[in-house]
């Protein structure tokens, strides 16, 4: 990729993302404001994947290629999780955030046949998870 990604950017952008399934989880369908704020996160979905998608979706090729040949790499948003839960603070002040072990996409692992295998991206900072029955493993990590 020619273009410099501003991880600064990306990793806020991903954030807002966050903040806004965080708030969406918490809601019922029928709360006056679980639409408004759906729509607000497609919207920043749709964003997100056309400023990052690229770059993103190269990493997770790289990841798929080295644990999960077998599984189709899809877009970066389907690795998200449903839900984050904020774990404290990064030395630059930025929120640490961690995931649930079912949370991410599941993969068919070779080298873990019959386990629950499951990739997740997670911002602050921008890092592939490879979950394997709840043990989690960074396998891609931004280049700072």
């Amino acid at each position: 990729m020619t273009a410099q990604i501003d991880l600064k950017k990306l990793n806020a952008s991903l954030t807002e993302i966050i903040e806004d399934r965080n708030k969406l989880s918490k809601l019922t369908y029928d709360s006056k404001d679980y639409d408004k704020i759906e729509e607000e996160l497609h919207d920043l979905e749709d964003d997100f994947t056309d400023t990052y998608g690229d770059y993103l979706e190269a990493a997770l090729e790289t990841v798929h290629d080295q644990l999960c040949p077998d599984s189709d790499v899809l877009l970066p948003i389907a690795y998200l999780a449903q839900n984050y839960k904020i774990v404290g603070k990064n030395p630059d002040g930025t929120t640490a955030y961690d995931v649930e072990n079912k949370e991410g996409i599941w993969v068919d692992a070779d080298k873990f046949p019959g386990k629950d295998t499951r990739l997740v991206i997670v911002p602050n900072p921008l890092r592939i998870l490879f979950v394997v029955e709840g043990q989690k493993k960074v396998v891609w990590e931004a280049e700072k």
